[in-house]
């Protein structure tokens, strides 16, 4: 018998990736749902993404633009909480992470042992080049990862 076993008596952890795009907020809504449902924890990720000029020019500017929009990720979360106030019966955290999206999604999701990934559909036309940060942990095959258009 192992101390620790995926996927049993439903999820316990869904981690979901936030960026401020329509499809990630309709992929934290439907993430939201299932945490209610399943009385799962819910784990709200963005990650601040540096391009290769980034890491040449190691501007401050782009910390503090990445900070703000964490920020304002975070004061929506909370207005949409606030909102819809206890109906929901949700446990969340919100967490950021500097770097590449599908790394950071993994990195928490194998901190914290999560039971599921949610993403909304990429919208940027790069993606079909690179592959999209829901291939990406897909092919990484530790948990079952969830798009919502």
């Amino acid at each position: 018998m192992t101390g620790f076993e995926y996927g049993v008596d439903g999820p316990k952890l869904i981690v979901v990736g936030l960026d401020g795009s329509d499809s990630s907020w309709r992929a934290a809504a439907y993430a939201a749902g299932s945490a209610r449902r399943q009385r799962s924890k819910l784990v709200l990720v963005y990650v601040q993404t540096l391009g290769a000029g980034a890491f040449a020019q190691a501007s401050g500017v782009l910390y503090d633009s990445g900070t703000q929009a964490a920020d304002n990720l975070l004061g929506e979360i909370k207005a949409h909480v606030l909102r819809f106030g206890e109906q929901e019966h949700v446990t969340w955290e919100f967490r950021t992470f500097r770097g590449d999206p599908a790394t950071g999604l993994a990195a928490v999701a194998d901190e914290l042992r999560a039971d599921a990934i949610v993403v909304g559909t990429s919208e940027r036309a790069g993606h079909r080049i690179f592959g999209s940060v829901a291939v990406r942990l897909v092919k990484l095959g530790r948990w079952p990862v969830t798009v919502v258009p």
